[in-house]
């Protein structure tokens, strides 16, 4: 028996292993299917930038919707089909000399002047080689970004964990950046912009800096750079490296990850079970992004943050607890396959215990520490109560008091602060304050209380971890028989059913062929078995 919580070993090996197994045919589907944003994420990355202007409209809020890597793919698509991949079509209309770049390729392709066709034999081989080296040159700014990162830790400083995550997102980037340096300075180690209200929906990743999203600001390469360079600037005002999170998910997954490799961000929200779940995407289409995605963000050195805390605001948060656990070992075997190390694995969970029920706070110690002895290398995210969140503020900052007491209890990694006004409205500049206030308090009280947390082997806390242990293991089990999309369908998670075949974003899903070629994977892969 080992830990606090005294879990057997065997169970905990078990739990793994059927985690594999369940995990192993939707690998296989990943490895064996591509999408049309893996093949528009692989333009990106060999330069291809911009959207056609005839698609910019007088206030469009997400900028141009004709991206050039749409145009280019929807015409390989159209042509000469997906399932060879993009790119030797795409390099051997270039070698032709006709076109000076991607960029005049992209706009002629738009006018309708470029034929492309499938090369083959010598043809094939130029092609491949050019299409090679711009993808790696793509990759290897992703690296200088990565080194980068590690340079300005090491000058500035790394806060010690646990970090405190803050969410800023007012529509409006040149908004948000005052808010952000704001809260960095106010104590905040992470700052996350959160994106536009169904811009997972979106087959197509905005451009530009915008300034009219709604509930949130629309995630683009300009504004990851805006707000990656503001950090910056506080970072060296505050002394330590603040690190910036967007959201790596919906239909332009892979595409967002390259970008966010691209301007250096640190942490990028990338679970695909969110997507299915909460924004019916469809379950081929973005487990298929998601291995790519997840590729790119290994190499880039970002922490992912998944979202099974967003379970538990729609289940019950005691019944329901063994089905967080159970997608955090498949999340981590999918970040695993994909080159993820465990200290980028930011699996989420949360305090979303009812809590009128008696004794909510020691199950909620229970679930938050088997979760930290199941992961103890990764850097956990830890969310703040909001289902229960009631309007009363004064109770509503007394549960997050306690939110944050179980947080650094049991060694939490990611703290992401609670709003006192949660569901009521907005927060304020002042209402963040407070809320910051609240997590300093805690950790300045009680910031070492873990050492002195040690629960009875046979008491209600270890008691109820090892169940919910236990119960993860059993149902791991019937899926490991019964497939995972199966148990997606039947709304195993979230109680929330989402059928194999629906969803949005199907239609992007293309099965290999013999010959299929990505010089990104080739390369992403290559750099996973390095």
């Amino acid at each position: 028996m080992t830990g606090k919580l005294a879990l057997d070993p065997r169970v905990v090996a078990e739990a793994r292993r059927l985690a594999a197994v369940a995990a192993e045919p939707v690998i296989e589907l990943a490895r064996t299917h591509t999408t049309v944003s893996v093949e528009r994420a692989t333009l990106r990355l060999a330069g291809l930038t911009g959207a056609d202007p005839a698609s910019f409209a007088e206030g469009d809020a997400a900028g141009g919707t004709q991206p050039w890597v749409n145009t280019v793919v929807d015409a390989v698509r159209a042509q000469v089909g997906l399932e060879h991949g993009v790119a030797l079509p795409v390099w051997h209309a270039l070698a032709s000399g006709e076109y000076a770049d991607l960029h005049e390729l992209a706009a002629k392709t738009a006018a309708g002047s470029v034929r492309y066709t499938l090369p083959t034999g010598p043809d094939a081989d130029r092609a491949g080689t050019a299409a090679r080296a711009a993808v790696r040159a793509g990759l290897g700014r992703i690296d200088a970004r990565r080194r980068e990162r590690e340079r300005l830790v090491r000058e500035l400083g790394d806060p010690p964990q646990p970090w405190i995550y803050l969410i800023v997102a007012t529509g409006d980037i040149h908004e948000d950046i005052p808010q952000a340096q704001a809260a960095a300075r106010e104590g905040a180690d992470v700052v996350a912009v959160i994106r536009s209200t169904g811009q997972s929906l979106l087959d197509y990743v905005p451009e530009g800096a915008t300034r009219t999203g709604y509930a949130g600001t629309y995630a683009t390469q300009e504004n990851f750079r805006l707000m990656r360079a503001a950090l910056d600037d506080v970072s060296k005002e505050v002394g330590r490296y603040v690190r910036l999170t967007n959201y790596a998910s919906g239909l332009c997954m892979p595409e967002i990850a390259a970008l966010a490799g691209l301007e250096r961000l640190d942490m990028m929200l990338n679970d695909c079970m969110y997507g299915i779940i909460f924004r019916d995407i469809n379950p081929r289409r973005t487990f298929v992004d998601q291995r790519f995605s997840r590729m790119v963000h290994a190499r880039a050195g970002i922490v992912i943050n998944t979202g099974e805390d967003n379970y538990l605001t729609t289940a019950d948060a005691v019944d329901a607890a063994h089905t967080v656990v159970v997608s955090q070992l498949l999340n981590e075997r999918f970040a695993h396959e994909a080159g993820l190390a465990d200290g980028q694995l930011g699996l989420g969970h949360a305090f979303e215990i009812n809590p009128a029920l008696p004794d909510s706070l020691r199950m909620e110690l229970a679930h938050a520490q088997l979760v930290r002895e199941l992961f103890p290398a990764a850097p956990l995210k830890y969310m703040p109560p909001t289902k229960h969140m009631t309007g009363n503020v004064f109770g509503g900052y007394l549960l997050d008091g306690f939110f944050n007491l179980v947080g650094t209890m049991t060694g939490q990694s990611i703290l992401l602060v609670g709003m006192m006004t949660e569901g009521i409205v907005t927060p304020f500049l002042s209402d963040r304050d407070l809320a910051l206030e609240n997590v300093r308090y805690v950790l300045g009280a009680a910031g070492n209380l873990a050492e002195d947390f040690h629960p009875r082997p046979e008491g209600f806390i270890a008691t109820r971890g090892r169940q919910v242990l236990s119960e993860a293991v059993e149902l791991l089990g019937r899926i490991a028989d019964d497939g995972l999309l199966p148990a997606i369908a039947d709304g195993t998670f979230g109680i929330t059913r989402r059928p194999t075949e629906g969803g949005k974003g199907l239609d992007g899903v293309v099965e290999h062929a013999d010959g299929y070629w990505n010089p990104a994977v080739e390369a992403l892969e290559e750099g996973m078995s390095a």
